[in-house]
């Protein structure tokens, strides 16, 4: 039972590659098949060569990826770390000089 709190598993899924290199647009995208929803802690790798397109173009790759999804454990653990990540942007400040 407390192997289960730490254990993760992995199973491959098709995924879409959308990528766009223009004066517009520079991005990459990636959506899973089945709409998998992916939770805190997951990792998702897209296998295959990397991608590279010229410059002003837009191409759709088709590939697979490998989802591991994190352990309760994990999950619990990523979910306090963001929660300090988003805090530290509380203490930015705006003054014009410097705080004494």
């Amino acid at each position: 039972m407390a192997m289960s709190f730490l254990a993760s598993h992995s199973f491959e899924t098709p995924c879409t590659i959308t990528v766009e290199q223009s004066p517009e647009h520079f991005h990459a995208h990636v959506e899973l098949a089945d709409e998998i929803d992916i939770q805190p802690g997951d990792k998702v790798r897209v296998h295959g060569a990397p991608i590279s397109i010229p410059f002003g173009t837009r191409l759709v790759f088709e590939r697979r990826a490998t989802v591991t999804r994190a352990s309760p454990l994990a999950r619990g653990l990523t979910k306090i770390a963001a929660y300090f990540d988003l805090a530290e942007l509380y203490e930015v400040s705006f003054n014009a000089g410097r705080i004494k």
